[in-house]
C-alpha cells in the first residue's frame, strides 16, 4: 500500500505559508509548494531537504483555471495523493473606494477568491474517490468586517469565508474536512518589520503572530478525529484588541 502523502500549499510565501509547508514536511508529507516565480521557493525548498524532509517547488498562476488543474493532476500522478490542500494567498492592498479601479477590484477578487475556489473545487475532485483530506483556506480580519480603504480585499475574503462554509457542509459529510481559521492579527513578516515597525517591535512580548504558531494550529486542525472537527477559528495575539 502507498504511504506516500502530499501537502499541497498554494502561495507558500516566506512566512505562513513556508511553516505550514514546513511543519508538515517534518510529519513526513510531501511538501508540494507554489508562487509565481518558482525561483523564489529555493530557500524553503532547501530548508525542508536540510531537515530531512521532502519538497517540490512550482511556478504557477493561481487565478487560471487550466494551470491549477494541470498542478493537481501533476502532483497526483508523479508524486503522491494529496492529503492536505492550503490555500494562502495574500492580496492585501489598500486603496480609497474612489480610487479602486475595477482592475484592482478584480485581481485582488481573484488573487483572494477565485484561486481558492479553483484549488479546493481541485482538491475536492481528487480527495472524494478516497474518502478523507483536508482543506484550508487562510482568512483575515477581513473576512469577518471591512473596513476603510479595504473594499477590495474585504469584499474577496468574504467570498472566500463564503466558499469555505458551503464547501464544509457539501464535503464534511463525504469525509473531507474544510477549515477557515482567520489570522487576526499581524504576522511576524518583513513586511511589517519594515513598514510597522512601531507594530514589530511587540514581537518581544508575543504581539505579534508567529507564522510557525500558525503552522501549528494547521497541523492540529489536520489531526483533529472526524467526531470534533472545527470549521473555523480565530488566531491572534493576547494583546490584540478585537
Amino acid at each position: 500500500m502507498d504511504q506516500r502523502k502530499a501537502i499541497l500549499v498554494i502561495g507558500a510565501g516566506d512566512a505562513t505559508g513556508g511553516a505550514i509547508a514546513r511543519r508538515f514536511a517534518r510529519e513526513g508529507y510531501i511538501a508540494c509548494v507554489t508562487r509565481r516565480h518558482a525561483d523564489k521557493l529555493a530557500p524553503l525548498v532547501e530548508d525542508i531537504e536540510a531537515a530531512g524532509g521532502v519538497a517540490h517547488a512550482f511556478g504557477s498562476d493561481a487565478r487560471q483555471e487550466e494551470a491549477m488543474v494541470e498542478l493537481v493532476q501533476r502532483i497526483e500522478r508523479d508524486i503522491a495523493p494529496i492529503e492536505v490542500a492550503v490555500f494562502n494567498i495574500g492580496a492585501n492592498v489598500r486603496f480609497g473606494i474612489t480610487e479602486t479601479t475595477a482592475r484592482v477590484y478584480t485581481k485582488v477578487w481573484e488573487m483572494a477568491c477565485f484561486a481558492g475556489f479553483l484549488m479546493g473545487r481541485e482538491a475536492a475532485r481528487v480527495m472524494l474517490p478516497r474518502g478523507r483530506g483536508t482543506i484550508l483556506f487562510t482568512g483575515a480580519t477581513a473576512s469577518l468586517r471591512g473596513r476603510e480603504g479595504f473594499a477590495a480585499f474585504a469584499g474577496a475574503k468574504h467570498a472566500l469565508r463564503a466558499l469555505a462554509q458551503s464547501m464544509a457542509r457539501e464535503l464534511g459529510p463525504q469525509g473531507i474536512h474544510v477549515a477557515h481559521p482567520i489570522i487576526d492579527g499581524a504576522i511576524d513578516t518583513e513586511f511589517i518589520r519594515t513598514q510597522f515597525p512601531e507594530r514589530y517591535a511587540l514581537k518581544d512580548q508575543d504581539g505579534i503572530v508567529d507564522p510557525q504558531s500558525i503552522a501549528e494550529v494547521y497541523w492540529q486542525l489536520h489531526c483533529q478525529p472526524r467526531n470534533a472537527w472545527t470549521h473555523e477559528m480565530e488566531l491572534r495575539p493576547w494583546m490584540e484588541s478585537w
